[in-house]
């Protein structure tokens, strides 16, 4: 990525015209929210949240976590993630992420959690993250990560990239304690 770059990933985009006829799009109630819509041919722009996939993945009391190397949150940490390509279900996206952020090829154990993100300012996401064990590869930071770390779940930097992850150790560290998955009483 070239410096110049930088913007196009930490800018949500907005529409003003129609991606079919190239009108102005006006603000209009649609499906009882106001949406843009298109006054030619009904286009209605659906804002809707990106999916995402990622895995904790634990080694002797110990989670991988990733540092960024793209904006936004240069430097910051976070769990192993990353958004679902079209063609791809949430399962293959993590194991996709996981091969191409860590080196490490994984098994999927079960789903964790569901999470939503609200403070990536490229777009609201839909983190699903699983459990996932370790079955091959070498760990080494890959595609967007200067640097990959399994870390004491006590000892947590306190520079975690997201709110959805934030909430994904607190999580974690009470399923350590109690066995339950998060939603379960």
């Amino acid at each position: 990525m070239r410096p110049d770059d930088e913007h196009k990933l930490i800018e949500a985009r907005h529409y003003t015209f129609c991606p079919w006829c190239a009108s102005s799009l006006v603000l209009k109630v649609a499906d009882s929210r106001e949406r843009l819509r298109c006054p030619n041919c009904d286009f209605i722009w659906y804002r809707n949240p990106i999916p995402a996939a990622g895995a904790i993945l634990n080694r002797d009391g110990r989670v991988l976590l990733v540092k960024r190397r793209y904006p936004p949150r240069v430097g910051d940490w976070c769990f192993p993630a990353g958004f679902m390509e079209y063609d791809e279900s949430p399962i293959e996206c993590c194991v996709r992420e996981i091969k191409e952020e860590t080196g490490l090829i994984i098994s999927i154990s079960r789903l964790f959690w569901v999470y939503s993100g609200h403070d990536d300012p490229r777009s609201n996401a839909v983190l699903i993250l699983y459990l996932a064990d370790i079955i091959g590869g070498e760990l080494a930071p890959g595609d967007d990560a200067v640097e990959v770390d399994f870390v004491s779940i006590d000892d947590i930097p306190s520079n975690i990239a997201f709110q959805a992850h934030r909430e994904a150790i607190a999580d974690y560290k009470r399923y350590l304690k109690t066995g339950r998955l998060p939603g379960e009483k």
